[in-house]
């Protein structure tokens, strides 16, 4: 759930700075349930990927995959888009939510659990949806499918859930200005 709150001024003179955060709150309602008077929506925060990578202490490598069908990768702590990919925003947010999210680094603990592959996928593709949505930009409707077929009729664990809004609220704070 996207919550709106005020940072006070630190100095006179200054004005009041609104930010969004995201919580995990089960059972909640939509908009669309509710009536009442049209509310304005905040307008989009300044982000700025370069800053997220860094402050992430995520570096981007040069793409060097050869299935045309992969659009970006991460190991470890690196990342890499494909240069003909489409909505390369969404990708970004994709891999750096699997590097987030622990998953480039459960191939090195030969003893313990791993998070199957295809709760993998749908923890940093929501993680995706939810940067897209917040940000105005293109690509969720390619998320929701995606997250779809994944999840293959099956739900998010609460657990995962509590996971995605709290790595979605990460990168967007990540590239934020000041």
């Amino acid at each position: 759930m996207p919550l709106t709150c005020k940072r006070k001024a630190e100095g006179e003179g200054e004005d009041d700075e609104c930010f969004v955060r995201f919580v995990y709150k089960p059972h909640w309602f939509v908009l669309a349930q509710t009536d009442g008077e049209q509310i304005e929506m905040p307008t989009t925060p300044e982000w700025n990927r370069e800053r997220a990578l860094e402050a992430l202490e995520i570096k981007e490598v040069a793409f060097d995959h050869t299935d045309g069908n992969v659009l970006g990768f991460a190991k470890g702590k690196e990342i890499a888009i494909s240069p003909v990919n489409l909505l390369p925003h969404k990708t970004t947010f994709h891999e750096v939510a699997h590097v987030l999210l622990g998953h480039t680094s459960e191939g090195s603990f030969a003893d313990g659990e791993q998070t199957p592959k295809s709760l993998r996928e749908v923890e940093a593709e929501a993680v995706a949806l939810i940067c897209c949505e917040s940000l105005g930009l293109p690509g969720a409707e390619y998320c929701r499918g995606y997250i779809q077929n994944w999840l293959a009729g099956d739900v998010i664990p609460e657990r995962s859930a509590q996971k995605i809004f709290h790595v979605a609220d990460k990168i967007l704070r990540a590239g934020q200005a000041g």
